[in-house]
């Protein structure tokens, strides 16, 4: 271009009209007098670096245009958190949508593979009866975790893995909020709880009282006795008073069914301390392992077995009369011990029935089907 415009200069000095000079070099005057108002004047060099700056001016406002837009999609996708490959999905298509960008730039920007876009997740035959099963559970159970649940699916036949009963879990909003008070410990000097743990079943009993009140306003107390091995709970005797005989009738009746164990383990409660009690358990061979007072934690296992009766069944009813408490009680007891899958057991129940199949064996809140003796529960609402 600069030579032809040297020419034309050129012949233009000689005489000749711009139009002639034109035609001669071969070239018409639309192209020529766009390139003399751009490089007129200019020599080889000059036209040379004048391009490598109208390439390099393109290029800068490109990266310029291009950091904008990436900013901008940020931007936009920074509204939330995107921690599950769902909502980068859908973050991606909300980019798309309001910033007309491409699929494959906002991907970029954002994080996830362009094929999760292509390619909608087609999910399993199986996940709406799975997420109704977990959901049903937990409404049955309104203090059982996401781990429990999942005890409870495979034994009703399902193959699940936790980590997708958790992510159902999240993603339906379900949650039993956690309750763990501060409490101090007793130790001895060699870094030991006071305590006997137990070897083998039979070995350690515990027992305690529990106190709840009917919707009448009366009192009622609760004889609870556990083995502390198998965490099997062994009875609960359910009266308006209880004394240290009907303790000595309950566990008369306890040890004629289980045998005598080693110890026993309690607190320092009148019905526990009394003298007709100590010297019959005396004669029978049977230690007593009495608590340190005001050290509740000492007798962790049964505390722990009735954070569960008070939260999983006595929060949850209202019990109109002792009968009823009875009953129920009961039925509550049988469904810990054969149903309730135990954490410290590998999610198993600690007294498993070994005759009836599960299927004959409803949890104590499932209502009965017609032909089959049932009981009736009033839930707090």
């Amino acid at each position: 271009m600069i030579a032809h415009l040297r020419e034309v200069d050129v012949r233009q000095s000689r005489g000749e009209s711009i139009a002639s000079a034109v035609k001669a070099i071969g070239i018409t005057d639309q192209t020529y007098y766009p390139w003399r108002r751009e490089y007129g004047g200019l020599k080889v060099d000059q036209a040379r670096r004048l391009k490598a700056l109208e390439k390099e001016n393109a290029w800068l406002r490109r990266a310029v245009s291009d950091l904008t837009l990436d900013k901008m999609i940020l931007s936009e996708a920074a509204k939330g958190k995107l921690l599950s490959l769902s909502r980068r999905r859908a973050c991606v298509d909300h980019v798309v949508e309001a910033l007309r960008v491409s699929v494959r730039r906002a991907c970029r920007m954002i994080g996830p593979h362009r094929s999760t876009q292509r390619k909608p997740p087609q999910g399993r035959q199986d996940a709406a009866a799975l997420t109704q099963a977990v959901i049903d559970l937990a409404e049955q159970y309104g203090r059982f975790g996401y781990r429990r649940v999942t005890a409870l699916l495979r034994s009703d036949g399902w193959s699940v893995n936790t980590k997708r009963v958790y992510r159902i879990w999240r993603r339906e909003g379900l949650k039993v909020p956690s309750k763990q008070p501060k409490r101090g410990r007793l130790w001895l000097n060699d870094g030991s709880c006071v305590r006997l743990r137990p070897q083998y079943k039979g070995h350690v009993w515990s027992y305690d009282l529990v106190q709840d009140r009917t919707h009448d306003g009366k009192a009622y107390r609760m004889l609870c006795v556990l083995d502390e091995y198998s965490r099997e709970c062994l009875a609960i005797r359910v009266e308006r008073r209880l004394n240290s005989t009907r303790v000595l009738e309950t566990l008369a009746d306890l040890f004629l069914e289980h045998g005598a164990p080693q110890h026993i383990r309690s607190d320092n409660g009148p019905e526990f301390i009394a003298t007709a009690l100590r010297d019959w358990l005396t004669r029978l061979d049977v230690k007593t392992l009495y608590i340190e007072p005001g050290s509740p934690w000492e007798n962790g296992y049964y505390e722990s077995f009735n954070s569960k009766l008070r939260d999983q069944f006595l929060n949850r009813e209202v019990l109109y009369t002792l009968k009823e408490a009875k009953v129920l009680i009961e039925a509550w007891r049988q469904h810990y011990n054969t149903i309730r899958p135990h954490s410290s057991l590998g999610y198993k129940p600690p007294a498993p029935k070994a005759i009836l199949p599960a299927a004959y064996l409803p949890p104590y809140d499932q209502p009965m089907t017609a032909n089959k003796p049932h009981i009736t529960r009033r839930a707090l609402t």
